[in-house]
């Protein structure tokens, strides 16, 4: 399943989107609804917190008494802590249960008001936030929730700042217009979006690119690599050594294919295979016919025929909105090391770069109305012969 996180700033809108996505289709995971139903009268967490804080939480009726119970649990840091090791495992399971009911081929949508702040972005195929700016969600929120303009300044000031959201997000929604304006925007997205995204994701596909052609350098290029390069360290955890993004998307001003290049290194091979599964799930399945990288010369092997040396596992990303390959290569090898010789080269160095860019755009021209393979193969056949010259120049 695709599990999208979904949050903005209070009086942003997010529980109009989580609803536009719930008519699409989409299983809505609802945090401040389950941080209710855990403490439900009856419940097992509205038990432990009366016995942490006393029967004085309670309403007449049994309930919890919301402000009461925040006039003691916020008192100091301890209390806080307290309230927290509470609540937070009986949501976390909550969720949990919730998201293992949801068909296999859901998109699953979890509604979290501090995705941001308590850092869960890496944890999501896809992150969507609600943008709007301050000054409209607080006139929203004193004209349609009755909230003072100062309460509204305090609560917003408490959470994430527009800026840390932007980090973020994959999709930034901006919902700043009059009352239904975002809905066809929302609808596009989970067609065009979404829905391929979740079927790459089941069948294990990685994206299909489109045309091969080269565009201007996009200053976004760097975070969205960060944000891949995020959800790639919850996926490999400690069998990754160093993860980095490389190629010509990772060199700012120069042009490129719209495609980010991202390299995981790793102790070994069996390494790399070990990260299969765990690199589907998250997003990024295995382009299997793809076992090694063109080899080049190198010392004792002057005709590159150790192509041993040059095994790597490529991947891709399934999201078809943001095509990536991820390279899994050995620490050390020529391969791992030619990637990130050669981007601090074309980073350091204006005439190397002028020079790459020459020949990318005759590799591009070769490559004009070609697809798939037969592109790539015309575009490649002009690159290689320039790369093996640079990998002899920096590493050989």
């Amino acid at each position: 399943m695709l599990r999208i996180g979904l949050t903005g700033g209070m009086g942003a809108g997010k529980s109009t989107v989580a609803r536009i996505l719930a008519e699409c289709g989409g299983v809505i995971v609802d945090s401040d609804l389950i941080a209710r139903e855990v403490v439900a009268p009856g419940s097992e967490g509205l038990a432990a917190l009366v016995e942490a804080f006393g029967p004085g939480i309670l309403t007449a009726d049994g309930s919890l008494d919301r402000p009461a119970l925040a006039a003691v649990a916020f008192a100091d840091d301890a209390a806080r802590a307290t309230l927290n090791s509470i609540t937070h495992p009986l949501v976390g399971k909550r969720t949990a249960e919730l998201i293992s009911a949801a068909p296999a081929d859901a998109i699953v949508v979890q509604d979290i008001p501090l995705l941001v702040e308590n850092g869960l972005a890496p944890l999501m195929n896809l992150v969507l936030i609600v943008d709007v700016d301050a000054e409209t969600r607080i006139r929203r929120l004193a004209e349609f929730r009755g909230v003072t303009e100062a309460d509204a300044r305090a609560r917003i000031s408490a959470q994430a700042t527009d800026e840390q959201r932007r980090a973020v997000a994959d999709v930034l929604l901006d919902n700043s217009g009059p009352a239904g304006e975002v809905d066809a925007t929302v609808h596009r997205l989970w067609e065009e979006r979404l829905v391929p995204f979740e079927r790459n994701l089941r069948t294990g596909t990685p994206a299909a690119r489109g045309e091969l052609r080269l565009v201007p350098h996009d200053p976004e290029w760097a975070a969205q690599a960060q944000r891949l390069i995020a959800r790639l360290w919850v996926a490999c955890g400690a069998a990754a050594s160093r993860i980095d993004h490389i190629g010509s998307t990772a060199v700012p001003g120069l042009p490129a294919k719209d495609v980010l290049d991202l390299q995981v290194t790793v102790a070994d091979l069996a390494a790399a295979d070990g990260l299969r599964d765990a690199l589907g799930a998250a997003g990024f399945p295995v382009k299997a016919h793809v076992t090694h990288d063109n080899p080049k010369p190198t010392e004792g092997d002057p005709e590159g025929t150790d192509i041993a040396r040059w095994a790597k596992r490529l991947h891709g990303n399934a999201d078809p909105g943001r095509l990536a390959n991820v390279h899994i290569r050995v620490d050390g090898s020529p391969g791992q090391r030619f990637a990130l010789a050669f981007r601090d080269w074309l980073r350091a160095d204006a005439a190397a770069r002028e020079e790459y860019l020459a020949v990318k755009r005759e590799a591009a021209a070769k490559a004009a109305g070609l697809v798939g393979d037969a592109a790539s193969e015309a575009y490649y056949a002009v690159k290689e012969p320039w790369f093996d010259a640079a990998y002899r120049r920096l590493l050989g």
